[in-house]
């Protein structure tokens, strides 16, 4: 969970240095649109991540349960 958030901090900073730099926009401002751009990119990754691995949790649940109920019918 922690590499998804720093995964999307790191993409999110970028993101926003670059289109707040192709703005032609000042330095503070850059930098100010680069840290929200990131601390929302990583809440964003840390909640895909959280349903991607209840997702993959229910799946496996549902692999293990599926031929119980198969044999006994």
């Amino acid at each position: 969970m922690k590499v998804l958030l720093l995964i999307g901090a790191l993409l999110g900073f970028a993101v926003g240095f670059l289109f707040s730099w192709a703005e032609e926009s000042s330095g503070s401002t850059c930098l100010w649109h680069a840290c929200l751009a990131a601390y929302l990119t990583s809440l964003l990754m840390r909640w895909w991540g959280g349903a991607w691995r209840k997702g993959l949790e229910e799946a496996l649940r549902e692999r293990h349960t599926l031929p119980a109920k198969v044999n006994k019918s």
